[in-house]
C-alpha cells in the first residue's frame, strides 16, 4: 500500500470550439501530451484510466471505453467519473484512492467535455437541470439566475458592486491573454463588462464563463514509481469532497457554498496545511461572483472582505495568494469534465517551476477546487512540491 501519490505528468488541449476533434480525439491528445510531459512512463505503465466526464451536456456516452480504445490501452480497469463540473476533479481523487489501496501503481486521469456537441438551447436545458429537477429547473431555474442571486445576496449583506464583479473578469481576462491554451486571448476592462449584454442582474455576458470543447490530462503514480521516474513530482498532500444542496431555495444563506467550506476544509486537514499557506488556487469562477465566495469560503480572507481583495489586486500574482490566474474558467472557457484536471495542469506546473504560457507563479504549496452544479458537490486537491 502505498501513502504518497504524486502527479507526475501533465498534459492539456487548447480550449474552444474544437471542430477538429470528436470527444476520444480530444482526450488522447491531452493523454499524449501528458506521456510527452513525464517521458519515463509509457503507455505499457499505466494501469488504470479514468475519464471525467459530465454526463448529459453533450453527446458522448462512453468516453472511457472510446478513450481506452482509441489510445490502444485496451482492455484495462476504468470507467467515468461523473460529478457534473467538478467530474474531473473527483477522477483525479478517485485515482488517488486506488494507488493508495494498492490495486495500482500508475494511474492516468482525462477530464474531457465536448460542450458543442449540443446546441446552446440545449447545454441551457441540461445545465438548468442541474438545479431541482422537479420544482426548481421547469420554472426556469438556471446557471446564471442561480448565481445571479448569490450575487444579489452578497451585495446587499457587504456593499460589494458590480463593478468589484466586473475586476474578477479583467483579472481572469489578463493572465487569459497570456494563456495559448485558453478560449478567449483579449483584454477587457472594466468598462467592457459593465457595457457587456445583461444576462440576469446584476451578471451581464462578460460575468459568465463560456462553454468549451476541451481535455486535459494528469498521470498519477504511487511514491515508489515517482521517485524513480522523475526528480520533480508533484505530491497529493490531502483532497476533500463535500456534497451540498442540490436546490437553491434550500440554501440558508445564500453568500457561502457549504460545499466549497467542507471540501476545502478537509483537504486542509489531511495535508496538514491552513490556508494562509497556500500560495496559488485555482477555483471555480465560473461566475464572477463565485470567485469572490471561494476567496472566503476556501479560507483565504474573511468574510465580507473578497471583494476588497480583487480591488486591493490582492488575488494577483505577487499578491496574498494567486487567485485563477490562468485565466480561470471566465477566461480559460469551461468544458465542464475537463475544467478540474485543467486546474491540476496548472498548479502543477507552477509548483514544478515551469511556465503555463509566459505565466510563472513561484509557489510551494497549491489547491485547485472545482464545484459541481448549483452547489452541490464540492471537489478539493491540495498540492505540493514537498513530500
Amino acid at each position: 500500500m502505498s501513502s504518497n501519490v504524486a502527479i507526475v505528468g501533465v498534459g492539456m488541449t487548447r480550449f474552444g470550439k474544437r471542430e477538429d476533434a470528436d470527444v476520444k480525439e480530444l482526450g488522447f491528445e491531452a493523454l499524449k501530451a501528458a506521456l510527452e510531459d513525464a517521458p519515463n512512463v509509457s503507455p505499457k505503465d499505466i494501469e488504470m484510466l479514468l475519464t471525467g466526464y459530465a454526463w448529459g451536456y453533450t453527446a458522448t456516452r462512453n468516453p472511457t471505453g472510446e478513450l481506452a480504445e482509441y489510445a490502444q490501452l485496451s482492455p484495462i480497469p476504468g470507467f467515468d467519473v461523473h460529478a457534473q463540473c467538478a467530474s474531473s476533479t473527483a477522477a483525479v481523487i478517485t485515482g488517488w484512492s486506488f494507488i493508495r489501496s494498492g490495486f495500482a501503481k500508475v494511474v492516468a486521469v482525462v477530464g474531457v467535455q465536448k460542450m458543442s456537441e449540443l446546441s446552446g438551447r440545449e447545454v441551457q436545458r441540461v445545465m438548468g437541470q442541474s438545479a431541482d429537477s422537479s420544482l426548481e429547473a421547469p420554472l426556469g431555474m438556471t446557471m446564471p439566475t442561480a448565481y445571479a442571486l448569490r450575487a444579489i445576496a452578497y451585495m446587499d449583506k457587504y456593499g460589494a458592486t458590480e463593478e468589484d464583479l466586473a475586476l474578477v473578469r479583467v483579472k481572469s481576462s489578463e493572465y487569459a491573454s497570456r494563456n495559448p491554451f485558453a478560449m478567449f486571448r483579449q483584454k477587457f476592462t472594466t468598462e467592457d463588462v459593465m457595457k457587456s449584454r445583461p444576462i440576469s442582474y446584476p451578471l451581464k455576458l462578460l460575468d459568465c464563463a463560456a462553454n468549451a470543447d476541451g481535455a486535459a490530462a494528469v498521470i498519477l503514480a504511487s511514491e515508489e514509481v515517482a521517485t524513480k521516474i522523475t526528480d520533480t513530482p508533484v505530491w497529493i498532500k490531502g483532497v476533500g469532497l463535500a456534497t451540498g444542496q442540490q436546490t437553491v431555495r434550500g440554501v440558508p444563506d445564500l453568500t457561502t457554498f457549504t460545499p466549497t467550506v467542507e471540501a476545502t476544509r478537509m483537504a486542509y486537514r489531511n495535508a496538514g496545511v491552513e490556508p494562509s499557506q497556500v500560495q496559488v488556487a485555482e477555483t471555480h469562477d465560473c461566475f464572477t461572483i463565485s470567485e469572490i465566495l471561494d476567496y472566503e469560503d476556501m479560507g483565504f480572507f474573511p468574510r465580507g472582505e473578497g471583494y476588497r481583495a480583487i480591488r486591493e489586486g490582492q488575488t494577483y500574482v505577487g499578491g496574498r495568494v494567486a487567485v485563477n490566474v490562468s485565466g480561470g474558467l471566465l477566461g480559460r472557457g469551461h468544458p465542464v469534465g475537463a475544467t478540474g484536471a485543467a486546474q491540476i495542469f496548472a498548479i502543477t506546473r507552477w509548483l514544478r517551476g515551469d511556465a503555463v504560457g509566459d505565466i510563472r507563479v513561484p509557489a510551494e504549496l497549491g489547491v485547485a477546487y472545482t464545484r459541481g452544479g448549483v452547489g452541490t458537490y464540492g471537489a478539493a486537491v491540495v498540492l505540493s512540491r514537498r513530500r
